[in-house]
């Protein structure tokens, strides 16, 4: 019967929401109603609910399809349909749960001239530092958040991009955030011994090479690569794969001792295969030994919490690596300065629920699909599935997303956008914010989002969901119960065919 279904259904929220009470009286008080609304859709997506969600859309019933900001609620209003009444307290309804996302989203991003669109934020390069023109027409152009990404630069240059906007602020009357990106673990490619020829390292599919620490001793006629980051390769184990240069080529460890692995090229996505120095490595399969916050953010950090309104924790992986950057951030500043959570890494996606609940111990904070090092973490192929899970598990904390990476980026560097780029770019609609990286183009790239965003933001809420069992909901309760019949836990499946 479907009221029985969905009777189990809610008997399995309100019993993940009992078994977590230590950690809904952890979060900010004003986070409570999306932290126990964040463990009912985490509950919820324990379960199979694709046969009950066909019987209630054939009942002329909601399917729990859009359910993720109010999913106890929504459970609920299912069952007075069905005859079944509750006295118990109010849960988040979806008027509720969008009105706390659109407060948010104004108290990270800031108020907006077009309601009906996301908010805009533009990466600044050098030349922001001087150009006080182009940013004010940045502005005039829609930008509400300028992006400094503090891989680059310096505080003086930061300072001077940050100058320029607020003048074009004061003389427009336009709003406008500044958002600092930490830089993260620096993991580069440096050119080792044998094979160097004019900053680069000749390689071939199948042909087996060297990666090694910087300081590695290698022989004289060794075919290596260096890694900048210690203790990277000692983490290796055979079978793992390494990517480098946003994933153009892929090695797999064969043999790993200390600070020399032996690496075998198995993909090389280029016509003359080439591995230069200072491109990005990725280690998908293994545990670094790294720390989400080096000590050149931390020596930033004062900076930062003087002149910025918002934070990016690049390469964030476990709540306690957000936990130390809210109280470092709290000993600088005392105005709240938000964190958005870039979401980069395989573990950061794994650990995306306890990511969220960490982050909801400060009144607004937000997250950030960076699907460049995302995508090649996870590979390409699963980069559609894993950000709408994101989405999906954003929305239901009630916090605003940034849609970021490559929006647009042909046309920023080329003035013509490819067809693909602009159903990408109508996708950003479900996101709360788009972020645009740099480029020749950049108001024309401006002016062509607003027209897309506008045209599609109308649509993004009319989608259908059908609810396989979602794995990060499961990691969660497996790694948080407290219990050991403690429901919900393993892919179980709705019971909903009506006879």
């Amino acid at each position: 019967m479907l009221r029985d279904a969905l009777l189990a259904l809610r008997a399995d929220m309100l019993h993940a929401e009992r078994e977590h009470q230590a950690l809904l009286q952890s979060v900010h008080p004003q986070q409570h109603v999306s932290a126990r609304n964040l463990l009912h859709y985490l509950s919820l997506r324990c379960h199979d609910l694709r046969d009950l969600q066909d019987d209630l859309h054939n009942a002329g019933l909601s399917s729990l399809a859009s359910c993720e900001s109010h999913a106890l609620h929504q459970v609920e209003a299912v069952l007075k349909h069905l005859g079944q009444h509750f006295s118990e307290g109010a849960f988040c309804d979806y008027p509720t749960a969008r009105r706390i996302l659109q407060q948010r989203a104004t108290a990270l991003f800031g108020p907006k001239v077009n309601p009906h669109i996301p908010h805009l934020m533009v990466t600044f390069d050098t030349d922001m530092a001087e150009n006080y023109a182009q940013v004010k027409a940045f502005l005039l152009a829609g930008m509400n958040v300028a992006r400094i990404n503090c891989a680059h630069d310096d505080p003086d240059t930061w300072l001077a991009m940050i100058r320029n906007v607020r003048k074009a602020m004061r003389a427009t009357g336009r709003p406008c955030k500044i958002y600092a990106d930490l830089a993260g673990p620096k993991i580069r490619t440096v050119l080792l011994a044998k094979g160097r020829k004019k900053g680069r390292l000749k390689v071939s599919e199948n042909e087996r090479f060297l990666l090694a620490d910087e300081d590695a001793a290698l022989a004289p006629d060794a075919k290596a690569i260096g890694c900048t980051l210690p203790g990277a390769v000692a983490a290796l184990r055979p079978g793992d794969r390494v990517l480098f240069d946003d994933g153009l080529y892929e090695a797999v460890v064969e043999k790993a001792e200390g600070s020399i692995a032996s690496l075998r090229l198995v993909r090389a996505s280029a016509a003359k295969p080439r591995l230069r120095a200072e491109k990005g490595i990725n280690f998908p399969d293994t545990v670094l030994p790294v720390t989400s916050l080096t000590e050149f953010d931390r020596s930033v950090l004062p900076f930062i919490a003087q002149y910025a309104d918002i934070v990016g924790f690049s390469f964030v992986q476990r709540a306690e690596d957000v936990a130390e950057l809210q109280t470092l951030l709290r000993q600088y500043t005392r105005r709240p300065l938000p964190i958005v959570l870039k979401m980069e890494t395989f573990e950061a996606v794994q650990n995306l629920p306890s990511l969220l609940f960490q982050g909801m111990h400060e009144a607004t904070f937000g997250v950030m699909i960076a699907r460049g090092d995302l995508a090649v973490e996870i590979g390409f192929e699963r980069m559609s599935e894993i950000q709408e899970e994101i989405l999906w598990l954003c929305e239901a904390a009630h916090a605003p997303v940034v849609w970021a990476t490559q929006v647009l980026e042909t046309q920023a560097k080329s003035g013509v956008a490819t067809r693909s780029e602009v159903t990408d770019a109508a996708r950003a609609a479900h996101a709360e914010c788009v972020m645009l990286n740099k480029g020749r183009y950049m108001l024309a790239v401006l002016d062509s989002l607003r027209d897309i965003l506008h045209r599609s933001g109308g649509h993004h809420l009319k989608k259908r969901y059908i609810f396989r069992p979602l794995s990060i909901a499961e990691g969660f309760f497996k790694r948080t119960s407290t219990s050991p019949n403690t429901r919900p836990a393993g892919r179980r499946k709705a019971k909903s065919r009506e006879k």
